[in-house]
């Protein structure tokens, strides 16, 4: 892609405005927060502490809309108790000399860039503390009363925090939509399978439902049973849908058996949104009665035999327990309560603190992207202090701030993002300076419409960053108004100043860039050594029934979800990145990515009919496991090395088909080695 149809792509991306579920009651309980922390601040404290709080407040609650897991008043404390401290250290430092001031901003902004490593969270609430310091440090006059605006800012904080557990909205909502996102995509995968029995399914809504199922000690104590089993027997279910449709391990793909599988996945897909739906809304479970007559219909044996019947009586089985785990109990509230001791249990803040910095000492060696951004966004935030400083403008503080938040370690989401905040800040400028200029607003209006602004905001950030800058926009102006500033002393120099920032971001990720595009051929080795090392294990448990662990194949199976979600998000970053493919053309990423991910497929059918461990061990499974394996980790060193992979070790070594044993491990081995085969031509120059 050429820059100019990069800028056109990262412009267009920045200006959309998305359909979004909007959480109107989410969006007033924030603008409350701020409602009161700015009445509050103007009744007893001042214009300029009522300006501060308002920070505090307006930022713990962005803090609060992030996807994140973390308990909602958890991060809006984070992000208003870090914010106060940074202000009130950026003005011991900031009021001495200027040198100073710029150094810590260096060191400050180093260490937001990097805290990148732990998560999207974490980088945006570092990155808006960094942000929010260049103003606020400039209000304060003495140390006294910056330690009176950091006591506010917290405050902020605080009283975000507080509303949110005071007034929840939706509780647990977040964890039961994901839940029910993940049924609902199996439910829909069943129903794809009548006509496709190899359709592809993509995994992201059960690592989705993975990552909320991880809950806080004291959230286990509260959670909802139905949030806690459905998730993993959604897990077991997918197998099982996957080889009852395939015609290779499955029913034959004509006649009466057919028909009949086609009949049990439409029920399957009726019990699996039944189920949805009921989780997502904690109501009673309304299942239609054809479906459960349909799975434990009588002539299942007369129509279905082996591994197919299996199958189809493991699934009623699956069903009958995502049923009873969904119903809600008939308790007030939200239902049953889960045991907190079979929960998986997410890290406290103390002890995540270790595991952030290794994380972050993880990123520090050369190449690392996340390196790349905090160098980046250091720079750029010095040099945007000090042009900021060196025009004759007022507010030069606008110029770094705009380059902060804008910037993120990937191309696209920089770029559109520097693009959307100019546009936004000319519209909600231009609107709110007219709105000033017609109603000229005294404090408390002033006060009132920038809450209005901010509530707007909440409300529809997720529909757009364009749109969202419009109303920060807006706010702002409304802010600095109600401290008396004028609109003609504030609009052409945030304008000015908010270009120079974004101009800054964009020139420094072309200077200094980190490419994902390269990254790809990295990035199909990882997925194609973890689908290989899924596969060996799945076959380690037909080798040795009895001895091996069964945890082993769902560790190597999140590993190969991991690579395979790691790229196509490296995919959709490079698909807008102004660099040739450098050995990997976009059909050869995506031939490829088609090709492990039926590899996948295929090791997954083998697991849907794991031997149980009184079961012999399968004749000719630990010679195939060891090769697998072996090739597998060859071919991904050949992928990095821009060579085709082999797979002579694999051929000749799949059990006979004949035996009852053996006939599960030839008839989806068949197809696995086939989809190896399209790796290696989808490779080949």
């Amino acid at each position: 892609m050429s820059w100019l149809r990069a800028l056109k792509h990262t412009a267009r991306s920045g200006m959309t405005v998305e359909r979004a579920r909007l959480e109107p009651l989410v969006a007033v309980r924030a603008a409350a927060g701020l409602a009161i922390v700015i009445g509050f601040g103007l009744a007893f404290l001042g214009p300029g502490a009522a300006a501060s709080s308002a920070f505090g407040a307006f930022m713990a609650a962005i803090a609060s809309f992030q996807q994140s897991w973390r308990p909602r008043p958890v991060l809006a404390l984070a992000s208003g108790l870090t914010l106060a401290v940074s202000t009130f250290v950026g003005y011991l430092v900031g009021s001495s000399t200027t040198g100073l001031f710029l150094l810590l901003l260096a060191v400050w902004t180093f260490a937001a860039g990097l805290l990148w490593a732990a998560g999207p969270t974490a980088g945006i609430i570092a990155s808006g503390n960094v942000a929010i310091m260049l103003v606020t440090v400039t209000l304060p006059t003495s140390v006294a009363q910056a330690a009176g605006h950091a006591a506010v800012i917290a405050a902020g904080g605080v009283v975000q925090a507080l509303l949110i557990v005071l007034f929840p909205v939706r509780r647990w909502g977040d964890r039961r939509d994901a839940l029910a996102d993940a049924l609902a995509a199996e439910a829909d995968y069943a129903r794809r399978l009548r006509q496709d029995p190899a359709a592809s399914f993509d995994p992201v809504p059960l690592m989705k439902a993975r990552d909320a199922a991880a809950v806080t000690a004291r959230q286990a104590r509260r959670r909802p049973a139905e949030l806690h089993g459905a998730r993993g027997l959604a897990e077991r279910i997918r197998p099982v849908l996957a080889s009852l449709a395939d015609p290779a391990v499955g029913a034959p793909a004509h006649g009466q058996a057919r028909e009949r599988v086609r009949e049990l996945l439409a029920a399957a897909g009726a019990v699996l949104d039944a189920a949805a739906h009921a989780i997502r809304h904690g109501e009673p479970v309304r299942l239609p009665a054809p479906a459960l007559s349909v799975l434990k219909a009588p002539d299942l044996p007369d129509l279905l035999g082996g591994a197919p019947l299996r199958a189809a009586r493991r699934l009623a089985a699956l069903l009958d327990d995502v049923l009873e785990t969904a119903s809600p109990g008939s308790g007030p509230g939200s239902g049953r309560i889960a045991d907190p001791a079979e929960s998986r249990l997410r890290p406290s803040l103390a002890q995540l603190a270790p595991l952030v910095m290794r994380a972050v000492r993880a990123e520090l060696r050369p190449g690392s992207p996340i390196l790349r951004h905090a160098v980046r966004v250091t720079a750029v935030a010095c040099a945007g202090y000090l042009i900021g400083h060196a025009l004759p403008f007022g507010h030069a503080y606008w110029a770094p701030m705009t380059s902060v938040m804008v910037m993120r370690p990937d191309f696209t989401q920089t770029w559109s993002r520097a693009v959307a905040r100019f546009g936004g800040t000319l519209v909600g400028v231009g609107a709110a300076t007219a709105i000033v200029q017609l109603a000229q607003p005294g404090m408390y209006l002033s006060g009132a419409l920038a809450v209005l602004s901010a509530g707007l905001m909440y409300a529809l950030m997720r529909t757009g960053y364009a749109v969202a800058q419009v109303f920060v926009s807006a706010y702002v102006v409304f802010l600095l108004g109600m401290g008396g500033v004028r609109w003609d002393q504030t609009v052409p120099d945030r304008i000015a100043l908010t270009l120079i920032g974004g101009v800054l971001a964009m020139v420094a990720y072309a200077v200094y860039p980190a490419w994902e595009t390269p990254r790809l051929r990295g990035r199909l080795a990882d997925w194609l050594a973890a689908v290989g090392r899924y596969a060996a294990a799945v076959l380690g448990q037909y080798a040795d029934p009895a001895g091996a662990r069964r945890a082993d194949v769902r560790e190597a199976l999140l590993a190969a979800r991991d690579a395979r979600i790691a790229w196509q998000e490296a995919l959709g970053r490079a698909a807008g990145e102004p660099v040739r493919h450098r050995g990997l053309s976009r059909a050869a990423a995506d031939g490829a990515g088609e090709a492990l991910a039926a590899l996948g497929r295929h090791a997954m059918l083998w697991e849907a009919h794991l031997p149980d461990r009184t079961h012999a061990p399968v004749p000719g499974a630990a010679e195939l496991a060891r090769a697998l394996r072996e090739a597998t980790e060859a071919g991904a060193e050949a992928v990095r090395e821009r060579r085709v992979p082999q797979w002579d070790g694999v051929r000749g070594l799949l059990p006979d088909g004949n035996a009852p044993e053996t006939a599960v491990l030839h008839g989806a081995g068949v197809q696995l080695l086939e989809a190896l085969d399209e790796v290696a031509e989808a490779l080949r120059p």
